[in-house]
């Protein structure tokens, strides 16, 4: 799978089979589940999970929290679009 093969996945009504929890998540918030994405993510207890969950603060204006969860992922808050960020996520978790 590819970013553009992933991108395709958004028309179906499951994220892929093979996908990762991180993945699933971001297939989600794609989809407008912002509430399911984070439910998935937000147990997982590592620093890829920390990253998502940052990016889903950031995504509804609740920089505060998000600062914390880029800190716990060793990340400094994206100055990119959420559209940009969201690809670089996918990208790094193919």
């Amino acid at each position: 799978m590819n970013l553009s093969s992933f991108k395709e996945s958004l028309s179906g009504i499951e994220p892929p089979q093979e996908a990762s929890v991180y993945l699933k998540a971001l297939w989600y918030d794609a989809k407008g589940e912002w509430g399911k994405a984070h439910k998935l993510i937000q147990d997982v207890d590592d620093k890829n999970a920390a990253w998502i969950h940052a990016y889903l603060h950031r995504k509804e204006e609740d920089i505060s929290n998000a600062d914390y969860w880029y800190r716990r992922a060793g990340k400094r808050r994206s100055e990119t679009s959420l559209e940009n960020e969201w690809e670089q996520l996918v990208t790094e978790f193919l």
